[in-house]
């Protein structure tokens, strides 16, 4: 699935999910699954848990998704396998979406996106994900970097964390912050085809919102699956913007492992489940 450099990723991302669904697979390598795995909590086990995962995943999915914190725990070492993680699963087809929330101003803000975003990285991802709480502006170099090399950029919006609302929910003058995140997000992607770059993160079970979700982006659906989303809920909480949507689930998928095949299967289903979604 490679593309032309500097593609956009709202246009691989749409090719992506054409050729392989829109199911995203968390790479979470936290200590209890390893436990579950029956391995210690180690570099070594590390490296044995999330490369049998890209093995098995990376092949048949549109989209994986590691979280950095599992990797950075362990030290310059763990950092070492998330670059394994990041080529091996880039080189077997499927986009990698760097779960690092990354949010800071200026200087620090532009070498987040020089981290994750500039091709000339060990680290270099398809995407990542991103916090606005230091304004949206603060992101503005994230932005350029995604629109410099063809990388996509997912912004928390709607959390389903409980303690989301008292920020997300909060009131502007013009409206949530939530609502002004997306309505940010609305004018990045402005006429952008077959959709835009940049996303926003909406978790499966919020519920319900009043807040118009199609933002001419993807929305990354985290909390599908073992966390308590279904497909039914993901049509009602996303309406229209549900065409566009990448729901994510890592436990689901991951006990089942180690064995590999067991893996591929897991993956498979959760895709067969949201294949439809949206249509």
């Amino acid at each position: 699935m490679t593309s032309p450099a500097g593609t956009p990723f709202g246009a691989r991302l749409a090719t992506a999910i054409e050729q392989r669904g829109r199911f995203c697979v968390g790479i979470d390598p936290h200590a209890a699954l390893l436990r579950e795995w029956g391995l210690d909590d180690d570099v070594a086990s590390l490296e044995r848990f999330a490369l049998t995962v890209v093995e098995a995943v990376a092949p048949v999915v549109g989209v994986v998704k590691p979280q950095s914190a599992f990797y950075e725990r362990f030290g310059s070492r763990g950092v070492a396998v998330l670059e394994r993680v990041v080529a091996e699963s880039r080189a077997a087809g499927a986009l990698v979406l760097m779960d690092a929330k990354r949010g800071d101003i200026g200087s620090t803000s532009e070498a987040y996106a020089d981290a994750y975003l500039d091709p000339t990285s060990p680290l270099a991802s398809d995407a990542v994900t991103a916090s606005p709480y230091l304004g949206f502006g603060s992101l503005d170099p994230m932005l350029e970097a995604c629109r410099r090399h063809g990388g996509g950029l997912f912004v928390l919006a709607l959390t389903s964390n409980e303690e989301g609302p008292e920020v997300q929910h909060a009131r502007t003058p013009h409206g949530t912050v939530a609502g002004t995140v997306l309505a940010h997000l609305r004018r990045a992607n402005a006429d952008a085809t077959p959709v835009g770059s940049f996303g926003a993160v909406v978790g499966a079970t919020i519920g319900r919102t009043d807040e118009d979700l199609d933002v001419n982006g993807p929305l990354l659906v985290p909390g599908y699956g073992a966390q308590g989303g279904t497909a039914e809920d993901l049509e009602r909480i996303l309406g229209a913007a549900a065409r566009w949507a990448l729901p994510s689930s890592s436990r689901e998928v991951l006990r089942a492992g180690p064995d590999p095949a067991a893996l591929r299967d897991a993956a498979l289903r959760g895709n067969d489940a949201v294949r439809g979604l949206g249509a």
